[in-house]
């Protein structure tokens, strides 16, 4: 069964950094985990995935949000740069079975809890 869990969410300045975590369990060799988020009365965006040898972002964060993994731990990062109040949202992150670019929601099976960032002075 596919678990995944986020955590590093919370408040920060705008220009501010931060990174989430996203930890998961029962995946195979072939994989794609994204990164996505809702802000209030938005849908959710797709950001970033990565698969075992690419990465891939959306336009609307490349140049200030950096995903990576250690697979030693099972784990991927979002590392966040140049915060800015509109990048205020519940961050999730995704997978889905297969080696995928797309950052839709339809394509990932496999969703965590989401961890709450705010961007405010």
């Amino acid at each position: 069964q596919v678990r995944l869990a986020e955590s590093g969410g919370g408040s920060v300045q705008p220009g501010g950094s931060l990174t989430l975590s996203c930890t998961a369990s029962g995946l195979s060799s072939d994989y794609t985990i994204g990164w996505f988020r809702q802000a209030p009365g938005k849908g959710r965006e797709g950001l970033s995935c990565i698969t075992s040898g690419n990465t891939y972002y959306a336009d609307s964060v490349k140049g200030r949000f950096t995903m990576s993994r250690d697979n030693a731990k099972n784990t991927v990062y979002l590392h966040m740069n140049s915060l800015k109040p509109d990048d205020t949202a519940v961050y999730y992150c995704a997978a889905t079975l297969t080696n995928t670019r797309y950052l839709k929601t339809v394509a990932y099976n496999y969703w965590g809890q989401g961890t709450q960032v705010t961007v405010s002075s």
